[in-house]
């Protein structure tokens, strides 16, 4: 297994996670699975977003994800950083990419403070129960009593998962977990399977939708157990 994790490992630790590092990150962004916008993941939300992950990763099309996939992928990259195809890469061409990429950089970053400023007004909105424009000291109380209420509660939630889902959960662990059949490779039945298992772990209400706590719980579950696993290896 130790070519194809080595291979995979980074992206397998986001295409196979499902429920937990797949949704941990722009999970409201445009090409992130809460495609809606509404801070709950359905399965088909899910499904559809792994659709669009393992169709990158399976780079040469084979419908499998193996070590064929990287040769391809820097093919792939040899080939969009060498504009002319005259099979060299030239300084210029290569200033060229960069500068490509720090603009689609500032785009990310400018359409996540858009992002940030819409959930602000919302939670404005929300602490402003009354709608007059202000917060008022009462509001603002009952606000910070939900908060505590609402934490003491996640502590708890946290805590029966993590103790019910213990174990190594590496990028690497996930994806030999994933190739069941052990041929070093994943197919897309297994890639399928994976990502239903770690999203029915995260679903721990089993409603079908990942709601922003839920995806919160998994993410510090999986901290934990990282933390554990890491804490085991250590000598003595």
């Amino acid at each position: 297994m130790r070519t194809i994790a080595l291979s995979l490992s980074a992206a397998a630790a986001l295409a196979l996670a499902g429920g937990s590092a797949l949704m941990a990150r722009n999970d409201s962004a445009p090409r992130g699975p809460d495609a809606d916008g509404n801070g709950a993941i359905t399965r088909a939300e899910m499904r559809a977003h792994a659709d669009r992950f393992f169709a990158r990763l399976d780079a040469n099309a084979d419908g499998r994800i193996d070590a064929d996939d990287r040769a391809a992928r820097q093919a792939q990259r040899f080939a969009r950083l060498d504009a002319d195809g005259n099979g060299e890469v030239t300084r210029a061409e290569m200033d060229a990419a960069r500068a490509e990429r720090r603009e689609k950089r500032a785009e990310r970053r400018e359409a996540r403070e858009e992002r940030r400023a819409e959930r602000r007004a919302e939670r404005f909105a929300r602490l402003d129960a009354d709608g007059s424009g202000g917060i008022s000291q009462a509001e603002m109380q009952a606000a910070h009593e939900a908060r505590g209420d609402k934490a003491r509660e996640g502590r708890r939630g946290h805590g029966r998962k993590a103790g019910r889902h213990g174990g190594r959960m590496t990028g690497m662990a996930m994806l030999r977990r994933a190739d069941t059949d052990g041929d070093k490779a994943v197919s897309r039945a297994e890639f399928d399977a994976a990502v239903e298992q770690r999203f029915a772990r995260a679903d721990s209400d089993g409603d079908g939708a990942i709601t922003r706590a839920e995806r919160k719980a998994a993410r510090d579950a999986m901290r934990e157990r990282m933390k554990q696993h890491r804490a085991a290896r250590q000598p003595g």
